[in-house]
């Protein structure tokens, strides 16, 4: 398993914990410095749907399985990781809803990787991330003063190495 990362904070019990930036920004690699039972992952709930994360017509599908685990992990109190890219604006205000539903706090860790190091990461993948997608992603990604404008308990900014 990874080293933790340092600067990573102590969460408190419950916390929904919502990774923001494009893909190849780091962000599963951060994850898995944690227990594996903390992060849900849409890629894998595609790749249990379509037999590939890279289908995205089962995206439906997989928000579906997402959410249900989401409710069964913020119910019983437990700190959750959302492996995502939540560069949408609409996808973080549902990631907020339910950690408010469940009167759970909820924290942003913001990754800030530059763009073509973000380029330079996918291009190095079996799995290929289309360019277009990556810098359209980057683009969208917010600022650390937007995700506490929306509502976010904590904003965590991380620059992967």
């Amino acid at each position: 398993m990874p080293i933790r990362p340092a600067a990573a904070p102590e969460w408190a019990a419950g916390a929904l914990v919502v990774l923001v930036g494009p893909p190849a920004a780091g962000k599963s690699t951060w994850a898995a410095a944690y227990p594996e039972t903390w992060t849900v992952c849409l890629d894998t709930y595609r790749a249990l749907c379509a037999d590939t994360e890279a289908d995205q017509s089962a995206t439906t599908d997989a928000v579906r399985l997402q959410d249900v685990i989401l409710d069964a992990r913020l119910a019983r109190g437990l700190v959750t990781i959302v492996d995502s890219t939540a560069t949408d604006a609409h996808v973080r205000r549902t990631l907020l809803a339910r950690a408010h539903y469940w009167r759970r706090p909820a924290s942003a860790i913001l990754f800030t990787t530059s763009l073509n190091e973000c380029l330079a990461r996918n291009s190095a993948r079996t799995r290929h991330v289309p360019e277009s997608v990556i810098r359209r992603k980057h683009d969208q990604t917010p600022s650390a003063a937007e995700l506490h404008d929306e509502g976010f308990d904590s904003v965590t900014t991380w620059c992967a190495p």
